[in-house]
């Protein structure tokens, strides 16, 4: 029966990421957004960005690009990753457009329309034990997880949500999901990551493991002196 699912799952995928590109070029939303990205901001009006997916292999994502290509500021300060998104970014993340174009990873196969969102490169070596799971799945557009509290909830829970679905995984569930995604882009939830949800957790870039803390502690003030 799970494997019929898994079927139906990827001809839905096909069916609905053909007809969404399609529709994309006629309007042409496809060609429109890039222009007016450019426009705003210098640099590429895709973004491309290395994550792992289905068995935890790599796979080139693509977006929009929401953000400033710069990522240092004249002192050479790191610019946070909120104050380097764009105009046109956030019209384009409080509607989920940006992520129209991980509709050509779903129809290559390296995404679904709906699973567990693909990790970044780093934050993959970190899942333990039944974390893990998730990588049975492709990595989806939307999942479980978007819909319970999308970018408000900690990734931990996230995760959990991610081991739900893959043991509950049925097709009429990814209707569901898609339907709730659908009203929750409308409503435009989730869009922006709460101040309580922005800690340094396991999955954080900044995430330094307690047995490294005191290394890193030592580094740091060497540097300084």
């Amino acid at each position: 029966m799970r494997e019929f699912n898994l079927f139906l799952k990827r001809a839905f995928d096909i069916l609905v990421s053909s007809f969404i590109l399609i529709f994309m070029t006629v309007i042409p939303v496809i060609i429109i957004i890039p222009i007016v990205i450019k426009l705003d901001s210098k640099g590429p009006a895709i973004y491309k960005q290395k994550r792992v997916g289905k068995n935890g292999k790599t796979f080139i994502m693509y977006k929009f690009r929401t953000m400033i290509t710069e990522q240092y500021d004249t002192d050479g300060a790191e610019i946070m990753s909120e104050d380097r998104i764009t105009k046109v970014g956030r019209i384009l993340r409080k509607t989920s457009l940006d992520e129209l174009p991980q509709l050509f990873n779903v129809f290559n196969g390296t995404m679904s329309l709906i699973g567990p969102r693909p990790m970044l490169d780093y934050q993959a070596p970190r899942c333990i034990g039944e974390e893990n799971l998730r990588f049975e799945m492709r990595p989806g557009l939307t999942g479980l997880a978007q819909v319970k509290g999308r970018n408000n909830i900690q990734w931990e829970e996230r995760i959990q949500y991610d081991i739900e679905y893959v043991k509950t995984f049925t097709f009429l569930l990814d209707i569901i999901i898609l339907f709730k995604t659908v009203l929750l882009v409308f409503k435009k939830q989730g869009t922006d990551v709460k101040p309580e949800y922005r800690g340094v957790s396991r999955f954080s870039k900044f995430y330094v493991p307690e047995e490294n803390a005191e290394a890193v502690i030592s580094a740091d003030v060497t540097s300084d002196s």
